[in-house]
């Protein structure tokens, strides 16, 4: 038997931006534990899946439901179950509405026979994994609006499992989203209309859409409705946004019909615009779905609250959610200043002083990759003679003088340091290292570069105007003035430049870096601090104080439909498929 290797499930159900899940299409079902003594072992999956009605000819379409177990307590390993287990899959429930296989992703090996599926499998990290992908078509003899339940149940010596179950059902709604002509190279602000459009090619109406409108930093829609809600922050599953908006709109959303917005919303390339990202998702309303619009941080739109009528079906499903999403990628003219600062600080030979360096975006332009996921930019940092690095941010690796690899951080001539994916505008990625002064000599200086992560390529910022201001200094026991550094301070440090949110790396004081929204363990490590004093910046000023900084790229929202906006159905229909 295989062992089952953590990972985090993206739904099948998921829509469009396949590589970070954007969107989960359909709720997730997930029982309740019982009581016991080893490890409770969570079984889930969709609540419901639909599936296309068996056809006149050819073979029927298959729907996919991934079936995961999710260990959260942890165990030996450390977190991992090591027994074996087994799921056993009660078919009996869908007999002559579907049929049931198993697909080749999963974990564990998998059989079905007759009305019984079971599934062995020997060990389960820590965290959600994907038991099995249970292949369903419509069986022969079926009808629309047929349904059933698969129920799931678990087994083993050293653990207790939670029961599943799932619904199929035969036929249901097939909101498609339609691509918008979206002009994508722009200037900032530049506006144009969004004028959203999807049609229903599915077997029966939709009660009620929810438009979700996801948009990154450097977007932002000219109008906002009281029938949306809106948030800012990560979008989930690792992607990050600007604002998310999402809109119920209530009506019967016939199969066959095609529809729009009565007004379009209008979209603006704010001066922070560089490439940024739009995403616009259209799916059923229903009452599961209120859990995505109640996280922490949601502002509701004034007005009177929104209410939906009890479904005599089941709801929620969508016979292929992969066309409810679609994206436009953005390319504004724009530019943003990434501003090194470095440090000066003081200290007797065998002390060890705190130095903060790194750079500053004074914008405009916010800048990420969101589509590749790779550093922005990249600081260089180059260790003053006579000094030993003892604690470095977890953002950095030491490196031998001339950029090689180098298997210890501590003690290395050279820092490299990377930026998260995105670099919000007035972001201050601050690096906060301990160095121990092993040998005073006086003025010794270190280059402080913030550049591009690939140096073979070219270490110019494409995005940044003046290059000029890339490098600063980190200078130890100056003997002039100012070191060529800024201003001199006691009894810890002090920054420079106008103050502004820490963000996107490393931490000031130590604490952790602020990498797009997720705090990690930036504090300086490995030797004592003594009476070594320290000043951080090279144009003077306080320092930075922390806060949000780099904002991730993603695709977020602002948006919304206009109150009491309606959603009218076009002259094109489609004839109905059944």
């Amino acid at each position: 038997m295989r062992t089952i290797s953590p990972r985090a499930a993206l739904h099948r159900a998921a829509g469009g931006f396949a590589a970070v899940g954007l969107l989960a299409a359909c709720s997730l079902a997930l029982g309740t534990p019982a009581q016991a003594a080893g490890p409770e072992l969570v079984i889930g999956g969709p609540a419901a899946t639909a599936l296309h009605p068996y056809p006149a000819s050819g073979s029927p379409r298959k729907s996919t439901a991934e079936v995961t177990v999710d260990n959260p307590s942890p165990n030996a390993g450390p977190g991992t179950f090591e027994g074996d287990f087994t799921v056993t899959f009660d078919l009996a429930g869908i007999a002559g509405i579907a049929d049931a296989a198993f697909g080749e992703t999963g974990g564990a090996d998998c059989e079905v026979t007759g009305p019984t599926a079971v599934c062995r499998g020997h060990g389960l990290g820590p965290g959600r994994s994907t038991l099995a992908e249970l292949d369903l078509s419509a069986a022969e003899g079926s009808r629309i609006g047929d349904s059933g339940t698969i129920r799931a149940t678990g087994k083993s010596d050293g653990a207790t499992f939670t029961d599943f179950s799932t619904e199929v059902v035969i036929g249901g709604p097939d909101l498609v989203m339609e691509r918008l002509p979206l002009k994508q190279n722009l200037k900032p602000g530049e506006t144009q209309p969004v004028p959203v459009t999807f049609t229903n090619n599915g077997t029966r109406a939709a009660d009620g859409v929810l438009l979700t409108l996801m948009y990154t930093r450097g977007l932002d829609f000219i109008e906002r409705y009281a029938n949306c809600e809106y948030s800012e922050g990560e979008a989930g599953r690792g992607f990050l946004a600007g604002t998310t908006a999402r809109c119920s709109v209530p009506g019967t959303y016939e199969a066959g019909a095609t529809y729009r917005l009565g007004v379009p919303l209008s979209i603006e390339a704010t001066e922070h615009a560089f490439h940024d990202t739009l995403v616009y998702r259209i799916d059923e309303d229903v009452p599961g779905r209120g859990a995505q619009r109640s996280a922490a941080g949601v502002t509701a739109g004034r007005g009177a609250a929104l209410t939906l009528k009890e479904a005599a079906t089941v709801r929620g499903v969508d016979l292929d959610p992969r066309d409810n999403q679609k994206e436009a990628d953005f390319v504004t003219a724009n530019s943003a200043d990434f501003v090194a600062y470095g440090a000066r600080a003081r200290g007797a030979a065998g002390e060890t002083v705190a130095a903060t360096i790194g750079f500053r975006n004074k914008g405009p332009a916010w800048v990420g990759h969101p589509r590749s996921g790779e550093p922005v930019a990249t600081v260089d940092f180059t260790v003053p003679e006579g000094a030993s690095v003892t604690g470095s941010p977890a953002a950095c690796r030491g490196m031998t003088a001339d950029g090689r690899y180098r298997e210890s951080r501590s003690g290395a001539p050279r820092y490299v340091c990377d930026t998260s994916m995105a670099v919000r505008d007035d972001a201050d990625f601050a690096l906060r290292f301990q160095l121990k002064i092993d040998k005073v000599v006086t003025g010794a200086s270190g280059a402080v570069t913030v550049r591009t992560p690939r140096l073979a390529e070219s270490p110019k910022l494409p995005f940044d105007p003046k290059p000029g201001n890339n490098t600063a200094l980190l200078v130890l026991n100056s003997d002039n003035g100012d070191g060529g550094a800024g201003s001199t301070a006691s009894g810890g440090a002090s920054g420079s430049g106008s103050a502004g949110p820490a963000t996107a790396g490393g931490s000031t004081g130590g604490s952790g870096a602020t990498l797009n929204g997720s705090t990690t363990s930036g504090a300086a490590t490995g030797g004592s601090t003594t009476a070594g004093s320290t000043t951080a910046g090279s144009t003077g000023g306080a320092l930075a104080s922390t806060g949000t900084g780099a904002l991730p790229v993603a695709a977020g929202t602002a948006v919304a439909l206009a109150a009491g906006g309606v959603l009218y159905a076009t002259a094109r229909r489609y004839p109905q498929r059944g």
